[in-house]
């Protein structure tokens, strides 16, 4: 993998040489590749899917360290305590309170406001198991924050991990989910079973 030379400015990042080299290292003896480009978003929802394996994870992390990307992703708040508390918000770790007044949607969007980038990551299923319907909380996030869904898919079977495309949610969480996993649904997971094949509209 080389690094793509078109990186938006805009896209937040974190890391050095040291932690990119050892990222590229690791997705070039895994033989994967990414495909796509970023947006010149500072602020975005990143939905990755399908989520079937462990293994998603093993694979996603070397390409973020690669790309001095900082991805943040959501956490019990009972988990920010020492030592533990900086490490996980220089991360990206984002402390959340399902009991706090304005739900979890409110507290996302005020994360949004408070930054000047943000790119938050979640795996719409939220499980590896298989699901019967996909949360929509990324949804709820994204609009009540008014900032845009990035798709980018696991798929397995070519070994690549895909910049789909930018989506903007309407507010309309039926369509909106249709669409987005209209546009997932060319993509296989490692474990494909797991995963919801989708009826396109005639």
């Amino acid at each position: 993998m080389s690094i793509p030379k078109n990186l938006p400015e805009e896209m937040p990042r974190i890391g050095n040489w040291f932690t990119q080299g050892i990222g590229l290292l690791i997705v070039k003896a895994l033989g994967w590749r990414l495909e796509g480009e970023f947006p010149p978003e500072k602020k975005v929802m990143v939905a990755l899917a399908p989520h079937t394996s462990n293994w998603d994870f093993v694979v996603a992390m070397p390409f973020i360290m690669a790309l001095k990307a900082k991805i943040s992703f959501m956490m019990k708040k009972e988990a920010f305590f020492w030592p533990f508390k900086r490490l996980f918000i220089w991360l990206g770790g984002l402390p959340t309170d399902r009991t706090a007044p304005g739900g979890l949607a409110q507290q996302m969007a005020k994360s949004f406001r408070q930054n000047e980038k943000m790119w938050v990551a979640i795996t719409p299923e939220g499980t590896r198991k298989k699901v019967d319907k996909w949360k929509n909380g990324f949804l709820r996030i994204a609009y009540t924050a008014q900032v845009p869904i990035l798709l980018v898919a696991w798929d397995f079977p070519r070994k690549r991990i895909c910049v789909d495309s930018l989506y903007q949610p309407t507010g309309n969480l039926e369509q909106d989910m249709r669409e987005i996993q209209r546009r997932f649904n060319k993509y296989r997971g490692r474990n494909p079973e797991n995963q919801i094949d989708f009826i396109e509209d005639e």
